[in-house]
């Protein structure tokens, strides 16, 4: 066998024998990785969606058709290796019908069975996922309990501490400090050598070794100086030296004067770098693109514009002008590159480069412009705007501001000849007739009407003018051929424009022209069904514009157009109640209940406004005609026996209340005569008149508080407990007389009993904030304020969105926490009075004065029928304001005649004051509240 054949052995090239392992001869064993156990799951779990099985790989067209698969996953016993026993033939058209057929039986042969092997897959995933649920579904009931954690609980979680120990917790902080100069200095004569001996070293003769020896010649450390040593002292001065040199050298000496400023040296330098802020590579490539735009387009004007600005911006002025000259050479006839050519320029030069940019555009409107700005005398200016004219006498834009720098005459001169150059103006004419008198000026305005026919402003100041000069008829007259005119000349009527138009000429004081014009516009363009919701509309918004007659006129048009509405003629009387006079709403109300004779509350806002300017005669007239109207009406009735007991005619009101009660009995006509006799000191009467009426009304809760009070002022507390609860049986969702029937226990020193009252009542009406608010009083006047803590918690979980109760919860807090309580109180109940005034009073409490005046305006603003708000506000003002404010607060509170409030029904309900009116309320109150702390 040659030296060739023995190289090449037998076997190479050759497949290996079945169960060849290799290296099993000589002891070595082979190794198992996770691609030949496959992954770590059992091979009946069901494979979760999340996780998709890896997209496989496409082979590659490159490979060997003729080399076969020999994998053992690809073994077949029928076929042996390989997917198809004909995959090397052609692949024909009736290879891919036979494919179709059969791909047709097994889709069909597939769909026999799917839904049961689907319900089968289906039960299988859902047994699979309860016997190994996920951590998410493990805790999901956990999570599902958070939602019942109260606000408490949460806020008392425990924090997690930090298990690691102190010096872990407190590591200490590497500290970093300058080395002295003297262990410099000691370092250096360490390691240097020294010829010269010390004081030491003469003395004894050399350093003293451990072994009794002297070693002459060394110097110790404390010895004298060397040459080694550091002397900062001299470094410092030497370089304040150096400092001193080179501000010499740049100094430049003119006549013995030096111009550069040593000390403000270092600031003149800060003050010369870039001041745009932005990296010095930006700049470079900024630079760059530009020089490359204005390469290759030269006649591009922005290009030049934005290379100057980016030079000015890194502070080189010089460079910037000069790349803007260039391109003013480039472009002669772009505006932007002259215009800021201009503003870059010096004054002199400024003008230079306008009178150069004039001569290339004679015709341009804002090198015009610019050219007068530059110059500083206001000669100089009216010249360079009459030459403009000159070259563009149909410049509006000019005109206007050459006639803004003359005086009223040449004005007028001016405008004559402006408005012959720019005939279209409306601006100009309108101009040219406010110099000229009233003939003249009804010629220009005629003129700039042919000149003009589209315009509506030409005609408004037509009308104006008339008004101005006495000639109100024609104000009506001019208006209607306004809008006929600009309708035969094809402009819309926008009512919004005109509208608008009518407020300006309101507020310019033209009333008439106003009105005219609201009367002629008002109804353009709107449906007949929509009209009372528009006009409506419309009244208010011209009253929010502050435009009263625009809003005065609607109203009377909308009357015209429906006077048998009783809301347009409340609206109309509330509209003169707020914003007219007396006599205003007087007229109106007389012509309202001529119209609404129905209408209830017109009749009483017509007696009102007569009782309060003190003629109680007319008031009892109109309350006559409001009977004759309105036979047994209730509200007429108690007004009428109202306005007898105020002007203390109460035989008058007795005698009113007896026809009432015969004629039109109700529970409130009863109340009133109960009050009536009690507040006169007929208690014997009154009485008599209750126990009559809780026969017939035994579900009014106002006669069973009523006999309770009585009862209870005259010490019969037996009795008032049984008036209360009878009254709690016919009236058990009647809130006050829980109320008093708890405080009545309450006062006897029955605290359990008040406490169990409250319970009951809570019981028989759920999440009610005034029940829990009193049960966390009765805990807090009773000194248990942890039970009244728990009771305020409990109330604020059933009721969350009650401002009464949030105000109490706040001053509950210890003062560290009543800030964070007010701001969550805020969060809940933002727009609500009672927070609001919370606030208010805490801002008092802490002193912030300005603050606390902010929020009781906010607190009267939302709500001013709350007593308690303004008597708060008045003390506050008497404590901390001027007279005028306490006198406005006052006479606000007087206006808006506030019935509601804890503290103010106190007072005002009280029978002793029951004659008082707000004026003489307010202070009473006022004084009644404590200040807050």
């Amino acid at each position: 066998m040659s030296h060739a054949s023995r190289k090449n052995k037998n076997f190479l090239g050759q497949p290996a024998p079945l169960g060849y392992v290799p290296g099993l001869g000589r002891g070595a064993t082979g190794f198992t990785t996770r691609s030949d156990i496959g992954p770590a799951r059992d091979a009946d779990d069901i494979s979760d969606d999340r996780h998709a099985p890896p997209l496989k790989k496409k082979k590659d067209d490159k490979d060997d058709d003729d080399e076969d698969d020999l994998n053992e996953s690809n073994y077949d016993e029928f076929s042996g290796y390989g997917g198809s026993l004909c995959s090397k033939d052609p692949y024909d058209k009736d290879d891919e019908e036979a494919d179709q057929v059969y791909d047709a039986i097994d889709k069909r042969m597939d769909e026999k069975r799917k839904e049961r092997r689907e319900k089968k897959l289906q039960e299988e995933i859902e047994r699979y996922r309860q016997e190994r649920p996920k951590i998410q579904q493990q805790f999901s009931d956990l999570k599902r309990e958070l939602a019942s954690v109260t606000m408490e609980e949460w806020i008392n979680l425990p924090e997690v501490g930090d298990a690691r120990n102190r010096k872990q917790r407190n590591p200490r902080k590497e500290k970093f400090t300058p080395v002295p100069d003297s262990v410099l200095a000691r370092a250096a004569a360490s390691t240097g050598t020294s010829n010269v001996l010390s004081e030491r070293d003469q003395k004894y003769g050399g350093m003293s070794t451990p072994f009794g020896t002297i070693t002459p010649g060394y110097s110790t450390p404390g010895g004298a100086a060397t040459p080694g040593d550091i002397d900062m002292k001299k470094i410092g001065e030497a370089r304040n030296t150096l400092m001193d040199i080179k501000l010499t050298q740049v100094s430049d000496s003119v006549s013995g004067q030096t111009v550069v400023d040593p000390k403000g040296y270092l600031t003149d330098l800060q003050s010369m770098l870039p001041s745009h802020g932005g990296d010095i590579n930006d700049v470079k490539k900024a630079r760059l693109l530009l020089k490359s735009v204005r390469e290759t387009n030269p006649k591009h004007p922005p290009a030049w514009i934005a290379s100057a600005r980016l030079e000015e911006v890194t502070g080189k002025i010089q460079a910037a002008r000069n790349l803007i000259m260039k391109g003013c050479e480039e472009c002669p006839k772009s505006e932007d590159i002259w215009l800021e050519a201009a503003r870059l320029m010096p004054g002199d030069q400024a003008k230079a480069v306008v009178a150069q940019a004039v001569r290339y555009m004679p015709n341009s409107v804002r090198v015009w412009i610019k050219a007068a700005e530059v110059e500083t005398e206001v000669k100089a200016k009216k010249r360079v705007y009459k030459k403009a004219l000159e070259h563009i006498p149909n410049s509006v834009r000019l005109w206007k501001l050459l006639v803004e720098m003359e005086e009223e005459e040449d004005a007028r001169i001016l405008l004559s000849r402006a408005v012959e150059c720019c005939p279209t103006s409306v601006e100009l004419w309108l101009a040219l007739a406010r110099l000229e008198t009233y003939e003249n000026a009804r010629k220009v305005l005629n003129k700039a009407r042919e000149s003009i026919p589209t315009d509506r402003q030409i005609w408004i100041t037509a009308a104006k003018l008339e008004e101005a000069n006495g000639n109100k008829h024609m104000v009506e007259k001019i208006i209607e051929r306004a809008l006929s005119s600009l309708r035969a000349n094809m402009v819309e009527i926008n009512r919004e424009h005109w509208i608008k138009d009518a407020e300006d000429c309101e507020k310019s004081g033209s009333i008439i022209t106003c009105q005219e014009i609201i009367r002629a516009v008002i109804s353009v363009g709107v449906e007949e069904e929509d009209c009372k919701h528009t006009w409506m509309e419309d009244a208010e918004s011209c009253a929010a514009h502050g435009a009263y007659e625009c809003a005065r006129a609607i109203y009377a048009f909308a009357l015209t157009e429906f006077p048998s509405k009783k809301s347009i003629w409340l609206r109309a009387a509330y509209f003169e109640k707020n914003h007219g006079t007396r006599e205003s709403l007087e007229v109106l109300l007389q012509r309202a209940v001529a119209h609404c004779p129905k209408a209830e509350v017109l009749w009483l806002m017509g007696a009102k406004s007569k009782w309060l300017a003190g003629d109680v005669p007319a008031a009892r007239s109109i309350l006559a005609l409001a009977f004759q109207a309105n036979p047994n009406s209730e509200e007429i009735w108690l007004a009428a026996i109202k306005l007898e007991s105020e002007n203390n005619e109460f035989e008058r009101a007795r005698r009113l209340l007896q026809k009432a009660r015969a004629s039109a009995p109700t529970a409130r006509v009863m109340m009133k005569s109960i009050k009536l006799e009690w507040c006169l000191g007929e208690i014997d009467k009154a009485k008599t008149l209750l126990e009559e009426a809780v026969k017939h009304y035994p579900d009014f809760a106002k006669l069973w508080m009523m006999k309770g009070q009585i009862e209870e002022e005259r010490n019969q507390l037996e009795l008032a407990r049984e008036a209360y609860s009878q009254g709690i049986k016919k009236c058990p969702n009647s809130i006050p007389l829980w109320l008093l029937q708890s405080r009545l226990e309450e006062k006897n020193g029955q605290l359990i009993r008040a406490r169990s009252i409250l319970e009951k009542a809570r019981l028989k009406n759920p999440q009610n904030p005034e029940l829990w608010l009193e049960a966390v009083r009765v805990e807090n006047r009773g000194g248990l304020k942890n039970i009244a803590q728990t009771l305020m918690a409990k109330a604020l979980q059933e009721c969350s969105n009650s401002g009464i109760l949030w105000a109490e919860a706040i001053f509950m807090e210890p003062r560290p926490q009543r800030k964070t309580k007010s701001v969550d109180a805020l969060r809940r109940c933002e727009h609500d009075p009672h927070v609001l005034l919370a606030a208010s009073n805490l801002f008092w409490s802490e002193r912030k004065v300005t603050k606390a005046r902010e929020w009781f305006q906010r607190t009267v603003k939302i709500d001013p029928d709350l007593g308690d708000a303004w008597a708060y506000f008045y003390k506050f003002e008497m404590m901390h304001g001027e007279i005028e404010t306490q006198n406005e607060v006052r006479k606000r509170c007087i206006s808006a005649e506030p019935h509601h409030g804890e503290q103010w029904c106190k007072v005002s309900k009280n029978i002793e004051n029951w004659r008082l009116r707000t004026e003489e309320l307010l202070p009473l109150v006022s004084d009644s509240l404590p200040v807050p702390t």
